[in-house]
């Protein structure tokens, strides 16, 4: 997938939200307990197309310790948009300075059960970008081929019985990382969106 086939199903393409069984556990989350954060889905042309920016979160945090994520953070006052929060947590987190960075769109707010509300925030960077990760946050960055993040043949889900609660789980492997969680449902909808959906 290279960065104008990309542009294209992204801009032209309706926006898809998340997957109904997957935000089945958080339906019951009043909007005024929620506190808002944004992520960046960072996309950079390389050689072989383009490829997302992942990290891996710091193996002390509080929330989501040690799990594949899209850089990102909790929104701040001094913050004037939940676009400026994303952009102000990739320069903190991995070092990438919104210089570098083509905003191209937004995701729909995801509600988490540790009760964030996470603004997904899909953007360009520059292939030359030298990461600069803040060991407090983040553990290690990495890239994956966007071909193989959009593929729906590498997305698995199953439901999961929480609380008389059914709740879809989504999962993708990638040599030895797994992309779970929030950042898997994010996947889902991307693949939505910029993918036709395989009947």
């Amino acid at each position: 997938m290279d960065k104008q086939n990309f542009l294209q199903q992204f801009q032209l393409n309706p926006i898809v939200g998340y997957h109904p069984e997957s935000i089945e556990r958080v339906a019951q989350i009043r909007d005024e307990d929620l506190r808002q954060a944004a992520v960046v889905v960072g996309l950079v042309e390389r050689e072989n197309g383009l490829n997302v920016i992942f990290t891996k979160r710091a193996a002390h945090l509080k929330h989501h310790p040690g799990q594949v994520s899209f850089p990102g953070g909790k929104y701040e006052q001094s913050d004037p948009t939940l676009q400026h929060t994303a952009l102000r947590e990739l320069q903190e987190e991995i070092g990438i300075v919104k210089e570098q960075v083509k905003v191209i769109g937004q995701l729909p707010a995801l509600n988490t059960i540790s009760k964030f509300s996470v603004t997904p925030i899909v953007a360009l960077i520059d292939s030359d970008y030298e990461p600069k990760i803040d060991r407090n946050e983040v553990d290690s960055i990495f890239e994956v081929p966007a071909e193989y993040v959009f593929d729906q043949a590498n997305l698995h889900s199953h439901l999961v019985d929480f609380k008389k609660i059914k709740h879809r789980v989504f999962a993708m492997p990638f040599k030895d990382q797994l992309i779970w969680g929030v950042t898997a449902q994010i996947v889902q909808s991307m693949q939505q969106h910029v993918v036709k959906q395989v009947t």
